[in-house]
C-alpha cells in the first residue's frame, strides 16, 4: 500500500484526461439500469463485468483527480501502524499512543506493536471535528449573549 508520504498531486495532462474521462463517464452512468454492467477494454477487446457501485467510486475517483487532488483509497477494515494512523490523525505517535492507552480509540496489540483500524482513527477524526465545532457555537453563542458578538 502507497504511503500518504509518497501520494503525488495529478500532473496537468493526467488532470486533463482524468477530467475528459469522467464526463464521459458521468454521462454513461446515467444511462445504465443494471447493477453489473459489462465494459469492453478497446485494446485487448476483453470485456468485464464491474459492479455499478464501483464504477461509480471510479467516477469520483476521475473528477478528484481531474482537479488537481491526489487520492488515496484505503480499505475501510485496513490496520494501521501508530505513526500512519498519527500522520493521518496529523499529531505525534506519542499523543496517539497516550489516546489509545487511555482507550478513546481502540486498538489490538500485535506481539509488541499497536494496530489501529483506519474506520477507528476516522471515527475518532470525526468525533473531535464535531466536538470542535459544538465548541466554537458554543463560544459564538456565549458571546452574542454578551454583546461581544453580532448575528
Amino acid at each position: 500500500m502507497e504511503t500518504y508520504k509518497n501520494i503525488k498531486r495529478p500532473s496537468k495532462e493526467e488532470q486533463e484526461l482524468a477530467m475528459h474521462s469522467y464526463n464521459a463517464l458521468a454521462s454513461v452512468l446515467e444511462q445504465l439500469k443494471s447493477e453489473n454492467p459489462e465494459i469492453e477494454i478497446e485494446e485487448t477487446e476483453e470485456k468485464i463485468k464491474i459492479p455499478l457501485r464501483v464504477l461509480k467510486l471510479l467516477a469520483k475517483i476521475l473528477k478528484v483527480t481531474g482537479q488537481g487532488n491526489p487520492i488515496s483509497i484505503v480499505p475501510i477494515a485496513t490496520e494501521m501502524t501508530t505513526q500512519a494512523a498519527a500522520e493521518f490523525l496529523g499529531c505525534s505517535r506519542p499523543h496517539l499512543v497516550k489516546l489509545l492507552e487511555e482507550g478513546k480509540i481502540p486498538f489490538a496489540k500485535v506481539g509488541k506493536h499497536r494496530r489501529v483500524k483506519f474506520e477507528d482513527i476516522v471515527k475518532y477524526k470525526e468525533g473531535m471535528k464535531s466536538n470542535q465545532e459544538q465548541l466554537l457555537m458554543d463560544i459564538m453563542k456565549s458571546d452574542e449573549e454578551l454583546g461581544l458578538y453580532d448575528s
